[in-house]
């Protein structure tokens, strides 16, 4: 289990840091304005699905449905159809009511602003229908314990906008937009390319022709019954991102682009540690029969430690890493002081939005994806009625920081199903040393590095 967490945590940090690399560049030649906000908005909306797939729901709700589906071909066969042929229906509808689906994403931006933003997201949005054929055969290919492509692939939507930013930087900023839409297409494609060449060697596609020919018809019954529950229980943090850049749309040009910038910092040691650590322990805890108490409790101490050095680090550093890294070309030094305050905000919902995985995923593993959907929901009335609150005083920090307080409701909830009691059960007097060693670890470790980020000149 080691090695493949080291596998995911490698492949996401590889992808990560050519993101970065890419806001890099999106920084620098697009800045915090208006291009850049219609471009983000675009790019929300198949980004939104694309988390909502990748980073949970096709795979709690299909690995526990498969394991106990009697004819496994068939049954994985007839969900890939099933599911291809609704999200190519829908893309073929945003692609024709593009304009009414950006009117509802952006209802601030003027109407020149709105069209334009319509003509990106039509070219968008055909990345979901690349990437859900992505996160189907990676869902197989971790089932049979291969997380390599599932982890690296990644990359390859990063690289692909990489090149276009750099062919594109001297064009206007209309046409640098076009082509990084173009881009993520692109990069969609060739991760489906690399997923299908490694299925072909596993004999993953011989599994689903087997399936297509099959007289026996599997049952879909327990995976659609649980696949809508674990869409909506496993998306809270994405949804509440676009209801964040939704508000933002009503706020000063630039709102949206310090919200992305910012929840892209935020996603680093989410992606890092939480992903990488749930794309692993949630297989293997599907596939266990044994009593999973112990691998709760030591996931939840594992993932406590590394967020909150990651929360304290960057409470400390927050205005010296923006700076750092976004802080040239048309990002102004303003632009830094915004995006690192939204950053703050963000980063208070790093340890309850983590935490609350490892308790997700078990409720998902016992087919208890109702239950995640209605702590889910909570979560996001939370976010909701707070975002609501909060903009009018503190205008862009109030949506970052109502999303955290989503959050910690989330947490909360979750632990309210695990068990009060259980979880008393956790906290023995070994791990709570740890956690004091942790906490002053991470506060020195966090002013030294503001310090010598404070010396790196670009």
């Amino acid at each position: 289990m080691l090695k493949s967490i080291i596998i995911n945590f490698a492949g996401i940090f590889n992808s990560r840091i050519l993101g970065f690399i890419r806001d890099l560049l999106s920084a620098n030649i697009l800045g915090a304005n208006i291009y850049s906000d219609m471009f983000f908005v675009a790019f929300k909306f198949p980004n939104l699905f694309r988390r909502i797939f990748a980073e949970g729901t096709f795979e709690k709700s299909f690995l526990p449905a498969y394991k106990k589906a009697k004819y496994k071909p068939s049954f994985a066969f007839r969900v890939f159809v099933y599911l291809l042929s609704i999200i190519v229906v829908l893309s073929i509808f945003v692609n024709i009511f593009s304009y009414e689906v950006t009117s509802l994403l952006a209802y601030g931006f003027s109407e020149e602003e709105k069209q334009f933003t319509a003509k990106l997201l039509s070219i968008n949005f055909w990345y979901l229908d690349a990437i859900f054929i992505v996160t189907f055969f990676a869902s197989l290919l971790k089932y049979k314990n291969h997380f390599f492509v599932p982890a690296f692939s990644t990359a390859l939507l990063n690289i692909s906008m990489i090149i276009a930013l750099i062919l594109s930087q001297n064009l206007p900023k209309d046409k640098i937009v076009i082509n990084l839409s173009f881009a993520v297409v692109i990069g969609g494609i060739a991760q489906v390319i690399a997923h299908l060449i490694v299925a072909k060697k596993l004999h993953i596609l011989r599994i689903l022709y087997i399936g297509s020919i099959t007289k026996h018809k599997a049952s879909l019954e327990l995976f659609k019954k649980n696949f809508l529950h674990s869409m909506w229980g496993n998306s809270t943090m994405q949804i509440s991102a676009f209801i964040d850049t939704w508000l933002a749309s009503f706020l000063a040009a630039g709102s949206i682009s310090y919200l992305y910038y910012a929840n892209r910092l935020f996603q680093l040691p989410f992606a890092l540690f939480v992903i990488s650590f749930s794309n692993v322990f949630f297989p293997k805890i599907v596939k266990s029969n044994k009593d999973n108490f112990e691998k709760i409790k030591l996931s939840f101490w594992y993932l406590l430690y590394i967020l909150l050095f990651a929360t304290i680090v960057t409470f400390f550093s927050s205005k010296e890493i923006v700076r750092v890294l976004f802080q040239r070309g048309a990002f102004t030094p303003q632009d830094t002081i915004i995006t690192s305050q939204v950053l703050l905000m963000y980063i208070l919902g790093l340890i309850p939005y983590g935490v609350a995985k490892v308790f997700t995923d078990y409720l998902n593993a016992q087919n208890k994806q109702k239950i995640v959907s209605k702590i889910s929901t909570i979560s996001l009335i939370v976010n909701v009625l707070f975002s609501l609150i909060l903009i009018f005083p503190l205008k862009v920090l109030g949506l970052a920081l109502a999303s955290s307080l989503g959050g910690v409701a989330l947490f909360i909830m979750s632990i309210k199903e695990f068990g009060f009691k259980e979880f008393i059960r956790f906290f023995e007097r070994k791990y709570i040393i740890y956690l004091i060693g942790v906490v002053i670890v991470s506060i020195m470790v966090g002013i030294l590095f503001n310090y010598l980020l404070s010396f790196v000149e670009f």
